[in-house]
């Protein structure tokens, strides 16, 4: 089969530099919206073709979501031999179980959505929960932009012992482990508490210290911020010489932007799994964003090869 990688609207730049790291050109598709806010889109001969289509479900969410099924439709009819949803940034993961009664649980319902339209198989990264890869009837490849986010603090040369890696809640303890194997450095947790639907309390570290270190702080997602910049403050107020903070996923949703401007944070680091708006960009002037396409570029090559996607990861880690 001969590969083809489209993509829609959501992030055209990554999945122009993931064809560029595979030496390959991105293939034609023509969209519209017509009046009525209907998408359309109308793509090159994929006849007997494997086919990866990148788009990540980031804001606007439901859009891109719909643009997604309807690409996915389309090279179902237009008779491609397989179809590889890759989605970067999945979005509704957050809604993955029922923690209370009458509610849906959304990201199975998107899951079940991108496989009736058609996709063979998922190839994504980062999800909020890994459960999420038993939503889907097909097989989901499941990459992590940890080796990427590593590279970029090894590259500092910052010493061991002045490393504090900070898990912001007890969800992300067994993220900062991974992390320190990597880079050094004690590790640190906070207690966050949940008040109200919009109300987060951190008042507790537990485990390492954090006065005069310089404190690595990961999540997976970066979206209204509320989270990670009243880690930082606390993080500072404890006395912590610098704070950067990592993400997977930059959302930048609601008052982030604000947020990370007004908090004590001297870096912030994202993949370009979501494009970041110029006008952001400009905002958060302490804004790295590192790119996941060699990496996306390679699992797609070993997808359409048959060959082992934690093969990549194996190969990292003995490199380093």
């Amino acid at each position: 089969m001969n590969l083809q990688v489209f993509s829609g609207r959501a992030n055209p730049m990554l999945a122009r530099n993931i064809c560029s790291s595979m030496n390959i050109g991105l293939a034609e598709c023509r969209f519209s919206t017509f009046p009525d806010g209907e998408f359309h889109c109308k793509i090159e001969d994929v006849r007997g073709r494997d086919v990866f289509i990148v788009q990540p479900t980031c804001p606007p969410v439901n859009d891109n979501l719909m643009e997604l099924l309807i690409m996915i439709d389309t090279c179902l009819r237009a008779s491609a031999e397989r179809i590889t949803a890759v989605i970067p940034y999945y979005g509704y993961a957050r809604q993955d179980r029922k923690d209370e009664g009458r509610v849906p649980i959304t990201a199975k319902l998107v899951a079940n959505m991108i496989t009736r339209a058609g996709a063979d198989r998922v190839l994504a990264m980062d999800l909020h929960a890994a459960q999420i890869q038993g939503f889907f009837d097909v097989p989901v490849d499941h990459l992590y932009a940890g080796s990427v986010l590593n590279e970029h603090f090894l590259s500092l040369n910052i010493p061991k012992e002045d490393i504090v890696i900070v898990s912001p809640d007890e969800g992300s303890i067994k993220r900062a482990v991974g992390h320190a194997k990597r880079l050094g450095g004690q590790i640190a947790i906070l207690d966050k508490r949940r008040l109200s639907a919009d109300t987060i309390v951190q008042e507790n570290i537990i485990g390492g210290p954090v006065e005069g270190k310089i404190a690595l702080m990961f999540d997976d997602m970066i979206s209204t911020a509320g989270s990670i910049c009243g880690a930082a403050e606390l993080v500072k107020r404890k006395g912590a010489k610098e704070i950067h903070v990592a993400a997977s996923h930059g959302v930048f949703a609601g008052k982030a932007v604000e947020r990370l401007k007004n908090a004590p944070i001297d870096s912030i680091v994202v993949t370009d799994s979501i494009p970041v708006s110029e006008e952001k960009a400009e905002q958060l002037p302490n804004l790295n964003v590192l790119s996941i396409a060699p990496m996306m570029g390679e699992a797609i090559r070993r997808i359409h090869q048959h060959k082992s996607i934690s093969a990549i990861f194996s190969e990292e880690s003995s490199s380093g």
